[in-house]
């Protein structure tokens, strides 16, 4: 399951963007900093119309999405690498996720204390500079244990020390660092903060969502602009009601949909689905992923005994109502081990245990 960290200062909406995901008040927003200290932890479903559609034609016992594991992460301050704000015990929680949502504050709002500077800039730069500092300081107990067993380390291993120490000393995140798919599986159990994949959301207020944030963000990282607020009240209204709130702001799609779709985007993941009277589920892989990987994700037999896959587009399988005129048509294809799934097949998996 994709597990992703949200982080940033004190007070920028983490729990409020928390609480809407879940669509309920999960997590304390509060104005103060560290009103949250343990992780909040909550499981969110990836919204895909293709479940519905497919479910229409099937007539399920039930429909499963894709979910994604969110943490709500209490706020890092300056200070955090070397404890500061109880901030060793954030950033161990930061460690246990496979992708970060940094959320940055864009809004100005008297009532709400501010921690940090008044420039999102500078904002970023204080949590980059923590997890910098905290994964510098990782590196160089490492290396400082390396060197008591050096016959044991391989040529990939120093090459990826020596590239790390570089760029984290120079301040850099390790993601820059240049390491090739040797070094990185290295030090993949390291967990360094910096490698992870970032996806940077600006939390701006009502009255800039309607706008054009192109030009108010330029300077800063690519990243996703919602209002965390607005998003909490979209999700505690009738489903009804939503469509026309939306469109007075300007929204075709939930920042919420935006961000989860990135987070797939941002990590190289993709969805395959199967269907059947039981139930139409989605199912994540890594993209480039062949068959066998991808039965293993429903159930390490399926993968240990893999024999071939049934596989139809999805475009296909709705066009004619199913798989049964698929299969009249000669539109499933029996593909083989090294079969790589693409998004949106429609499979079915033959296996011998």
């Amino acid at each position: 399951m994709l597990s992703i960290g949200i982080v940033g200062l004190p007070n920028v909406g983490k729990s409020t963007l928390f609480n809407a995901l879940l669509k309920r008040q999960a997590a304390l927003a509060a104005n103060y900093p560290f009103a949250t200290i343990e992780p909040n932890v909550g499981i969110v479903d990836v919204v895909d119309y293709r479940l519905n559609r497919l479910a229409e034609i099937v007539k399920p016992k039930k429909i499963i999405p894709a979910v994604v594991k969110f943490y709500d992460i209490a706020g890092l301050v300056k200070g955090a690498s070397i404890g500061e704000g109880l901030g060793n015990q954030f950033l161990s929680h930061i460690r246990e996720v496979d992708a970060i949502v940094h959320l940055v504050r864009f809004f100005d709002d008297e009532n709400v204390v501010r921690a940090g500077s008044i420039s999102p800039k500078d904002d970023i730069e204080i949590v980059n500079t923590e997890l910098v500092l905290a994964d510098l300081a990782t590196v160089e107990k490492r290396v400082e244990r390396g060197k008591k067993d050096l016959k044991t380390r391989s040529s990939y291993e120093i090459s990826a020390f020596e590239k790390l120490y570089k760029t984290l000393s120079l301040g850099n995140l390790a993601v820059v660092a240049g390491l090739n798919e040797e070094e990185l599986a290295t030090v993949k159990d390291m967990n360094l903060l910096t490698l992870k994949p970032v996806l940077y959301v600006y939390n701006v207020s009502e009255k800039d969502l309607s706008l054009d944030m192109g030009e108010k963000i330029t300077g800063l990282p690519e990243g996703i602009p919602l209002c965390a607020s607005l998003e909490f009240e979209i999700t505690q209204m009738p489903k009804e009601d939503t469509v026309k709130f939306m469109e007075a702001y300007g929204m075709k799609v939930s920042g919420l949909d935006k961000l989860i779709n990135k987070g797939y985007q941002t990590l190289g993941l993709q969805t395959f689905l199967t269907a059947g009277p039981k139930e139409v589920r989605a199912w994540t892989v890594k993209r480039g992923s062949k068959a066998p990987e991808a039965a293993g994700v429903i159930h390490s037999d399926f993968e240990r005994g893999f024999i071939s896959a049934e596989v139809v587009s999805f475009k296909d399988y709705v066009e004619n109502e199913g798989v049964k005129k698929c299969k009249e048509k000669g539109l499933v294809r029996m593909e083989g081990k090294e079969y790589v799934l693409r998004d949106g097949d429609v499979v079915e998996f033959n296996f011998s245990v």
